[in-house]
């Protein structure tokens, strides 16, 4: 009986030493209890407590743990609108105790305390503001925390105000204005350039208007020129200014004849007058051209005028 009894005894032996060894990870606590009476706190390494007498009541984690709390509310401008805010913390290693043994469940007092912030602060701004403001908001959370937190054993080290949702239709009036302005602004720009383009044609317009004008002053004044050197010429072989003039007009009146008959497809139409007889014809001829040539006369004693006071001025 005490060959089978021994080898028993053995494993229980075995079983309990092993069982006083206890493994504790890195960045992690191990709260060590004494007959249900809080003992010892242990960090990372290899540890020991007594078999049956000591038990690890529980382990926390001392890293920097996130926790996320969606929260709805209201706005000053009568939206409601979803915000999800980040918390992260972690447990403070001088207050584990704290941390373990004064609150049951940390993660809902963060929440608690994420929903009484935000359902203060969020109602005071209007919908444009949170979105401006959504750091403020975050700054306020960690500070109503931290006071209140820190007592418990847990440190707040950043709260983020990551996501802002309004309502669907809210989301979708919010869009329709920014079309609408982008295509207020569109529109003015599309009414500046083609204002500028009218304009800027009207000018261009009129600058060639001016320099046609110009052409056409010029043109006439040549042919004035023109006329009286022929004239003068005329006289210098001893013909007299209305024997020249009519010989001018007579040779200007079948050149252009001449010109209309190099054309195989124009036509001309010569409208009914009354009889005149060749002197007549004449006489009317070297009337034009006098005309034309006193005309002639006074735009050369115009610009003899205009060179005569350029001259003057630049004295």
């Amino acid at each position: 009986m005490n060959f089978y009894l021994f080898p028993i005894i053995f494993f229980v032996a075995l079983v309990i030493l092993i069982s006083a060894f206890f493994v504790v990870k890195e960045q992690t606590a191990a709260i060590i209890e004494r007959f249900g009476k809080f003992h010892s706190i242990r960090q990372s390494g290899l540890k020991m407590k007594i078999p049956l007498v000591d038990r690890v009541s529980g382990r926390l984690s001392l890293k920097i743990q996130q926790l996320d709390v969606l929260v709805e509310t209201k706005t000053l401008d009568d939206v409601f609108v979803k915000l999800k805010v980040s918390v992260q913390y972690m447990v403070i290693r001088e207050k584990v105790y704290d941390a373990f043994y004064r609150l049951d469940y940390p993660h809902e007092q963060i929440t608690s305390f994420v929903f009484d912030v935000i359902r203060a602060e969020v109602p005071k701004m209007k919908l444009d503001d949170v979105f401006v403001k959504k750091d403020d908001i975050a700054n306020a959370v960690k500070s109503e925390l931290n006071d209140y937190m820190t007592d418990y054993g847990f440190d707040i080290i950043k709260t983020l105000v990551t996501d802002i949702d309004p309502d669907a239709q809210v989301k979708s009036a919010m869009n329709r204005i920014n079309a609408s302005e982008r295509e207020k602004i569109a529109a003015q720009y599309e009414g500046d350039a083609q204002r500028i383009l009218i304009v800027e044609k009207a000018k261009a317009e009129a600058e060639s208007k001016r320099l046609q004008g110009q052409g056409i002053a010029d043109q006439r004044r040549e042919i004035a020129r023109g006329l009286e050197e022929s004239v003068e010429v005329l006289n210098r072989v001893g013909i007299n200014s209305q024997e020249a003039s009519a010989l001018i007009v007579v040779t200007q009146h079948y050149d252009t004849l001449q010109s209309l008959g190099e054309e195989t497809n124009s036509n001309l139409i010569l409208l009914p007058n009354s009889p005149q007889t060749g002197s007549d014809m004449l006489n009317n001829m070297v009337a034009s051209f006098t005309a034309s040539n006193q005309i002639g006369e006074a735009m050369k004693r115009q610009e003899r005028e205009q060179e005569a006071k350029n001259k003057n001025n630049n004295k």
